[in-house]
């Protein structure tokens, strides 16, 4: 059977001509849409440089190291969005669609975690220099009454970067589960060097904010983010948990315990737990991480929406790491780290942005107005695809597609 071929249906309708007819008109509005954005595109965008950018994500494919996905690039209102690809080759074959929804893995820690943590801030929920353990009892043990909530969400608390498979009970080697028992270690968790003296990137340090969050809102974190983030910026697809309706648009990931993981998170942490946490779990689609981009990148507010204030949003984009380190972030997000290679080479220093594990990516560039989304699952079938050259190949064609912006005159470009 070709999986290629798809059996075209008639509608209910006892007339050929009747069917010719919508199908015509199907195929002509489909071909002016197509010519109003390619025209669209040219005008803002430099054509060899989204040539490039096609080129350079179909031979990422054609060496299997992503199956497929989204590559999206806007500058003041302007895009260039196009599906690659498949979203799925096992069990079978499925087409890349411009509304797939994929596992944001670590973007998580930016679109849900940070978000809601600089929401609680404005509130005076939180306060980002205060000691973890004003937020979590227990935390205090072992020397870490000192870690401060800026220190998480810098990743320079000296927490190790992932919880253990298993623990230790009776002295045995046991293999744990459930939310519980994750929190219970997180807080258990032994300094591996003092706070503020080293950027070690940790789930851990999310995974206690994601507790936070649920302490001082009272709320699920899967509550909260839907209802103070996700459906005032009516990012539609976004959040935890996706219902199985929508099964039919979400990437798969990986092989499992002889399951293709779809719709479940595919990190091991989440899966233990129930699939909601700081630092991974929700889905999303390049669409709606688009919204969120504009938002920031409108200092908070998006169509009419404020949802954070300008200086919250300066706050958590600028620098918050300590003057001696060279690894640069902000609160939650990435500036300029080892993590950093989504940038490329021509952007410059003080934008920022996130990767997740499965594949995306997203930037975003304050002084030309512009940011690239990436989407895709270059961990399906097997877990071994790669990316990490891909988005940096990305990050420079994207900037050099920008039509009129000096880059080279930015200070700290390089």
């Amino acid at each position: 059977m070709d999986t290629n071929k798809h059996e075209v249906r008639k509608p209910f309708c006892t007339s050929c001509d009747s069917y010719d007819y919508l199908k015509f008109i199907s195929i002509t509005a489909m071909a002016f849409f197509l010519l109003a954005c390619r025209s669209e595109t040219q005008v803002t965008f430099d054509p060899v440089k989204l040539a490039q950018i096609d080129e350079a994500i179909e031979q990422a494919i054609a060496v299997e190291k992503t199956p497929g996905g989204i590559f999206w690039l806007e500058q003041k209102g302007e895009r260039y969005v196009k599906a690659y690809g498949n979203m799925s080759l096992e069990p079978k074959v499925l087409a890349t669609r411009i509304d797939a929804i994929y596992d944001a893995a670590s973007i998580t820690k930016i679109v849900a975690t940070t978000t809601a943590m600089m929401l609680l801030f404005e509130q005076g929920k939180i306060e980002v220099d205060a000691p973890v353990s004003n937020y979590l009892d227990g935390f205090e043990n072992g020397g870490k009454e000192n870690i401060t909530i800026k220190q998480l969400m810098t990743h320079t608390s000296g927490l190790r970067p992932v919880l253990p498979n298993t623990i230790e009970i009776d002295g045995v080697e046991t293999d744990w589960r459930g939310y519980a028992t994750a929190i219970a270690i997180a807080k258990s968790e032994k300094m591996q060097q003092e706070p503020g003296t080293k950027f070690v990137y940790s789930d851990i340090n999310f995974i206690l904010l994601g507790e936070i969050i649920q302490q001082v809102s009272g709320q699920q974190l899967q509550d909260y983010t839907r209802e103070k983030i996700f459906h005032p910026l009516r990012m539609k697809d976004t959040g935890y948990l996706p219902s199985p309706i929508l099964i039919n648009r979400i990437a798969p990931t990986k092989w499992v315990d002889g399951k293709m993981l779809r719709g479940t998170a595919n990190n091991p942490i989440c899966r233990k737990t129930g699939g909601v946490h700081g630092h991974a779990g929700i889905f999303t689609t390049a669409a709606d991480l688009a919204r969120f981009a504009r938002m920031i990148l409108n200092k908070g507010e998006l169509e009419g929406i404020r949802l954070l204030k300008p200086e919250t949003v300066e706050l958590m984009t600028s620098i918050q790491t300590p003057e001696s380190m060279n690894e640069l972030r902000g609160l939650g997000w990435d500036i300029s780290t080892s993590y950093t290679n989504q940038r490329g080479t021509i952007f410059p220093i003080g934008g920022f942005g996130h990767t997740g594990f499965i594949g995306t990516s997203l930037w975003i560039d304050p002084f030309s107005e512009t940011f690239v989304i990436v989407m895709c699952n270059r961990v399906h079938p097997d877990g071994t695809g790669d990316v990490l050259e891909l988005r940096r190949q990305l990050g420079t064609l994207a900037a050099e597609a920008i039509k009129g912006f000096d880059f080279e005159g930015i200070s700290g470009s390089k």
